[in-house]
């Protein structure tokens, strides 16, 4: 207690000195940024054009305290906000910012940044927690405590922090600095942020008009900044366009907000062409952020229709976002999450009801998102069951939406952007309510050499459910989808990717009577080396390995499991591996894991036939093939007997060629 006491003392007296400082006589020049002909501030350009810059002042501090107290706008925020009910978790970060404790990475908890705020410290050399630092977002906990409270203490610190990161992290700083507080994602973040910030805390009576003028000054700094610096590329180049726009947007007294709301529509209206792939799909082939670019163009647009320029979007705008709504229901599993393909994890299903209700209110007249935005109970089931997203490789075999739905989902996709991984051919299957086989999540980002290693372990080719030559990462993702098929009884997917110098793989899966799967995994070419089918089982299946049998399943009391058998008749292997999964950013859990291997000596084609099937009960089923006369694998000619527990069923089926869609 007599710590913080201190830190709180501290502050208040280095509040104290730099308020000293600006309260320092306020002249014609503070007013430069702000175009005084703006409606409403009438009051403010008579006082500065008779030189009365301290009323001036005090008239623009009224202005934005009469327009920003009525209402506050929380809508472009990434994660929702409830501001009716001022929540624990909410007041634990505001107070452990009023110590400088602050949470810069959620997963990494509080560290302490001293009385005298250490702005460059790096505890754990992730960036994520250098970067995340200068999206100070314990700023907004702090407004909505103090918003609940009244408490003088959270406006008092909030406004020394915000005029000590101006200080201590001055644009030029340094090279090191400048490469984590202005990263323009950052500046970005912070521009989205301190609008709502602000919003609550300049009712404070400790909110002077010179501290007004000086927020103002710096967010200006921040906005104008971003169209000359934004990413080149990627989903950091939707943020930065639209939270420019949006700053253009929320405070159009600035005389350079037309210019910002000009740049953020501009970039969107390329990007969305150049980001999105004709099925839907956000070129990074990361669901994650796929949704979170539906979210950027929505509020982009809704920015726009704020300062009345949406006309400036052209309708294939929001058709696009209907497309890519769309397509996210297509990868979208009953319990609302999605695969964790490249660098996803899961979300609750409340967050994702609220992205899908902000995508209805955008395109109502849509009956399937109106049903994911209302949990069923509004709009229309979707009339299809398995589905292809060619473009981007994303094909989900399905025999239903609810619960209890069979749905497998597998990635065959072309070279993606950052988050996508060495990975085509993985998979997640749901069974029953039950995730089997989650892909691997991707647990860190980047920084120093041990958090890259513990990266790339998620990265690893071998760590995901495809083949593998030498267990060696995948060296192209480049897969060309030879056959995509569905009917009734069998939906058929065939795809060839080069995976390995001299080695392509290529993959059929087979959904036979809507129940289960069978996956043909071909090695073609001249190289050689241990080839190898990997498979990852979710944390408590608590599986049992038999190799005599080449066969492995699950034990779950309920009854509901699963069974993953190599139905080879050449001599396979199964091994356990190392299997770790993370679920969210900087978490991770041990899981099975296991690969069927056989060696590849010489030029000729090698083959894996693995059955993957559900079923009800604590026995798990006997299942053989067996080839029938004209079963030609080599050429793309199915005719097989599959018996399970003694009861036989014939499946033919070309594998290559004539597509067809649902």
């Amino acid at each position: 207690m007599i710590r913080f006491k201190a830190k709180i003392l501290f502050s208040t007296l280095l509040l104290m000195g730099t308020l000293a400082k600006a309260q320092n006589p306020i002249n014609k020049a503070s007013f430069d940024l702000i175009n005084l002909e703006y409606p409403g501030l009438q009051k403010v350009k008579q006082a500065v054009d008779a030189g009365q810059y301290q009323e001036a002042g005090k008239a623009l501090l009224q202005y934005y305290r009469k327009k920003l107290g009525t209402k506050p706008d929380l809508s472009n925020l990434e994660t929702p906000i409830d501001t009716g009910k001022l929540s624990p978790k909410t007041k634990e970060v505001a107070d452990n910012a009023l110590q400088h404790r602050f949470k810069t990475q959620e997963s990494y908890g509080y560290f302490d940044f001293g009385q005298d705020i250490n702005w460059q410290l790096w505890p754990v050399k992730d960036n994520e927690v250098r970067w995340q630092l200068h999206r100070v977002k314990w700023w907004l906990p702090m407004a909505l405590t103090y918003r609940a409270t009244h408490n003088e203490q959270y406006a008092k610190e909030w406004m020394f922090q915000f005029e000590d990161w101006m200080k201590k992290n001055p644009l030029g700083l340094s090279a090191d600095n400048d490469k984590y507080a202005w990263r323009p994602l950052e500046v970005s973040d912070r521009i989205q942020s301190l609008v709502p910030t602000l919003t609550f805390f300049i009712k404070s009576p400790n909110f002077t008009p010179a501290f007004l003028l000086t927020f103002l000054k710096s967010y200006a700094e921040q906005a104008d900044y971003l169209p000359k610096n934004y990413a080149a590329e990627g989903n950091h180049r939707l943020f930065e366009a639209q939270r420019t726009l949006f700053a253009g947007a929320s405070l159009p007294e600035y005389k350079n907000a037309a210019a910002w709301r000009k740049s953020g529509i501009e970039v969107l209206n390329t990007e969305i062409k150049k980001q999105v792939l004709p099925d839907g799909v956000q070129y990074e082939l990361s669901p994650v952020y796929h949704a979170a670019a539906i979210d950027i163009f929505i509020k982009a647009y809704q920015g726009a229709q704020k300062a009345g320029v949406e006309s400036e979007f052209p309708p294939s705008f929001k058709q696009t976002i209907e497309k890519m709504a769309m397509a996210f229901i297509n990868i979208t599993f009953p319990n609302y999450n999605q695969p964790m393909f490249g660098d996803s994890w899961i979300r609750e299903k409340k967050t994702r009801l609220k992205q899908f209700q902000s995508w209805s209110a955008m395109i109502p007249e849509n009956p399937f998102i109106q049903y994911f935005a209302s949990d069923g109970q509004k709009g229309k089931k979707p009339n299809w069951l398995s589905n292809a997203l060619s473009t981007a490789g994303f094909y989900t075999f399905r025999n239903g939406w609810d619960s209890t739905s069979t749905i497998l989902m597998l990635k065959a996709s072309p070279p993606g952007e950052f988050h996508a991984q060495p990975d085509n051919g993985t998979f997640e299957l749901w069974v029953n309510g039950r995730n089997f086989t989650p892909d691997a999540g991707c647990f860190v980002y980047s920084g120093d050499a041990e958090i890259m290693k513990q990266r790339n372990w998620y990265r690893q080719t071998r760590v995901h459910s495809t083949l593998t030559l030498d267990n060696q990462n995948m060296l192209i993702t480049k897969a060309v989808q030879n056959k995509w098929q569905s009917s009734k009884n069998l939906d058929i997917l065939t795809y060839t990717n080069p995976s390995y110098k001299d080695l392509n793989h290529r993959r059929t899966v087979l959904f036979i009577d809507q129940k289960y799967f069978l996956v043909i995994d071909q090695a073609l070419g001249t190289a050689t080396g241990n080839l190898g089918v990997h498979f990852q089982l979710k944390e408590d299946s608590n599986p049992v390995f038999d190799g005599a049998n080449n066969k492995v399943y699950t034990t779950y009391a309920d009854g509901n499991n699963l069974l993953i058998q190599s139905l080879n008749t050449d001599k396979i292997t199964l091994h356990e591996e190392e299997g770790k999964v993370s679920y969210e950013y900087g978490k991770e859990m041990k899981r099975p894991a296991f690969v069927f291997e056989k060696p590849k000596n010489d030029d000729k084609t090698q083959q894996f036939i693995s059955v993957v099937y559900p079923y009800n009960g604590n026995k798990a089923p006997e299942i053989k093939i067996n080839e029938n006369a004209g079963n030609d694998y080599k050429n793309g000619n199915l005719n097989i007997s599959v018996s399970i527990n003694g009861k036989t069923n014939i499946v033919k089926a070309k594998l290559n060629g004539d597509n067809t869609n649902p």
